[in-house]
């Protein structure tokens, strides 16, 4: 954990709160640094198009980790008593970011740059949509980038060949099927691929004459760029790396994996837990909601057994969208009128909008039920609230409107846009803290009961069924990477703890077992924000305003959830009514 003294920010600050010079030319040094070695990520910022994909070789993550222990030590060099509370803050971050730069490498994280739902591959796909095609240097640009996927993919797969040969790889278990997410690009007409996407619709600068050769030397590269890749990679993947993938599932069956998963733990959750204390907070807290799950069944008038209730929830037909733009449509409804609440809980609402659209197809089977992807500020984008259609039968209407108020508003939309307008160090503003954007999403969940959601009892019942899915995750994840669970014993706690269709569950247990950790920082991000409201209110009375206390959570944008602690009571114990 990062060794800045918090508890300080409970103090008035020492000193003015000036940017220490040293500190932020630090960080400026970093995003330097990032631009060299990201090229994706450097254009990205300039809202330019590579031309390259830069490096992915071992020994250019490993070069990398060593230069972020260089930025640690420095960064530990500093005195910390010179430094204002905001600087405390951001040093804090910082710390955390390089802390897990330098603890992927040395565990070999690198080895799996794919897991059931994600992948370097999946990444690659998205291209079309997020570069800034405007010119015909632009178009040239991607023609380029497109030719350099070979490379990229090659170095990607002598990354996973090495994870083999070290027993480290995803488990094989998870792998069965995930061969879609590459075969759907391998295409014998490049106009079929999303690749060639940008070659369909040019914007109106570029004259008539270079479309038609762009349009033809894009077609050359999309064959012999991403469709020869993503074929040479599904036979890798097929012939090579599915068959020699490890039978075992979890995580402290990896080399040094105990020591890996703790890394993890302290990664996801920004806390420092135990695999035991963490799983010990879940299981208390599937007995608390189980309590309220079954007031919420007796309240749907249904007499049966709990197992019966979950099996009519699962399999009555009342509970699935007959189409899937109808799915798209409920979803839409929903967020929409949570738009019409959002200024009676939050002062400051962003300027970005979003949209709902499906979950792409070459994706969705392995996919989860819905998930949000941002955008960048500047950009001609929107949000988007992606809804899986895949599978309809498994996309339950009773969970709709928690899975679209974490996803959209007043979950991670809101949180993510809002934290882009905020003055940080570039380096913040790039960086993601998971237990904060999660826990945030999750408590978003629940204000829907303060905005009128939930009225249905099947769908507070969906509420509860996902928070209880959220608090199943801290026992079935621990179990699994440290104490010795099976595959099965998850799906069977998950199913028999939740309204989640067994697909869904058979899913989200892939997707657990393929990344370790991070599925605990949801329910742990959660667990924090709601002790601290808790302790506003008792605190404040009738002067709390719930408005000021999600401006108090959110304004200084994504942190570690002792950062949030800290600031968040300190809010509380300047607020004029704390004194009184």
């Amino acid at each position: 954990m990062p060794r800045l003294l918090i508890l300080a920010l409970l103090l008035p600050a020492a000193v003015a709160a000036q940017p220490d010079p040293e500190l932020h030319a630090l960080f400026d040094e970093f995003m330097e640094f990032r631009r060299r070695e990201e090229p994706r990520f450097a254009a990205s910022l300039a809202g330019t198009t590579p031309t390259t994909l830069g490096d992915a070789t071992e020994a250019a993550v490993l070069r990398r980790a060593e230069e972020a222990e260089g930025f640690r030590d420095r960064l530990l060099a500093i005195p910390q008593e010179r430094l204002s509370d905001e600087d405390r803050v951001h040093a804090d971050i910082f710390e955390s970011a390089l802390g897990e730069r330098i603890g992927d490498a040395r565990f070999g994280g690198h080895f799996l740059p794919i897991n059931a739902d994600s992948g370097f591959h999946i990444g690659m796909a998205r291209l079309p949509q997020s570069l800034p095609l405007r010119t015909t240097d632009d178009y040239d640009g991607y023609i380029a980038l497109l030719r350099d996927i070979p490379r990229s993919f090659d170095e990607h797969m002598a990354l996973m060949r090495r994870g083999v040969e070290l027993g480290i790889t995803v488990p094989r278990v998870v792998l069965e099927g995930y061969e879609v997410t590459i075969a759907s690009h391998v295409v014998e007409d490049p106009a079929d691929s999303v690749f060639f996407d940008p070659f369909l619709r040019f914007p109106d600068r570029i004259p008539e004459p270079e479309r038609a050769r762009l349009r033809a030397a894009g077609a050359e590269a999309v064959r012999e760029g991403p469709v020869a890749a993503y074929a040479a990679f599904l036979d890798f993947f097929e012939n090579e790396y599915r068959p020699n993938a490890r039978m075992t599932i979890g995580a402290a069956d990896l080399p040094d994996g105990r020591s890996y998963y703790a890394f993890l733990i302290g990664r996801f959750t920004t806390l420092d837990q135990t695999a035991e204390q963490v799983h010990r907070i879940g299981l208390a807290e599937v007995e608390r909601i189980r309590v309220e799950m079954v007031e919420a069944m007796r309240a749907s008038g249904f007499t049966g057994a709990w197992e019966e209730f979950l099996e009519f929830l699962r399999t009555d037909e009342q509970f699935v969208a007959d189409t899937p733009q109808a799915l798209l449509d409920r979803a839409m409804v929903i967020v929409k009128r949570m738009d019409g609440q959002l200024p009676a809980m939050f002062r400051r609402l962003p300027r970005q909008p979003y949209t709902v659209e499906p979950v792409p197809d070459a994706i969705a089977p392995k996919y989860t039920g819905g998930r949000y992807v941002g955008a960048p500020l500047d950009s001609t984008q929107p949000g988007r609230y992606w809804v899986n259609t895949y599978a309809l039968e498994s996309r339950k209407l009773y969970t709709l409107e928690a899975l679209s108020l974490h996803e959209a508003v007043p979950g991670h939309h809101l949180q993510i846009a809002l934290a882009r307008e905020l003055d940080l160090p570039e380096f913040r503003r790039h960086y993601g803290i998971g237990a904060y954007s999660e826990g945030w999403a999750l408590y978003a969940e629940r204000l829907g009961l303060q905005a009128g959601f939930y009225q249905d009892p099947y769908s507070n019942f969906g509420r509860l069924t996902y928070e209880m899915w959220r608090a199943c995750r801290l026992v079935v994840d621990t179990g699994m990477h440290a104490l010795g669970w099976t595959r099965q014993q998850t799906l069977d706690y998950l199913a028999s703890n939740t309204a989640l269709a067994l697909h869904e569950i058979r899913t989200e247990t892939d997707r657990y077992i393929a990344w370790p950790g991070q599925a605990l920082g949801y329910k742990m991000g959660e667990l924090k924000i709601r002790e601290l409201r808790t302790l506003a209110e008792e605190t404040l009375g009738e002067a709390f305003d719930l408005r000021d206390f999600h401006d108090a959570v959110l304004a200084p944008g994504p942190v570690t959830l002792p950062v949030l602690d800290a600031l968040v009571r300190r809010w509380v114990e300047e607020h004029p009514a704390a004194a009184r």
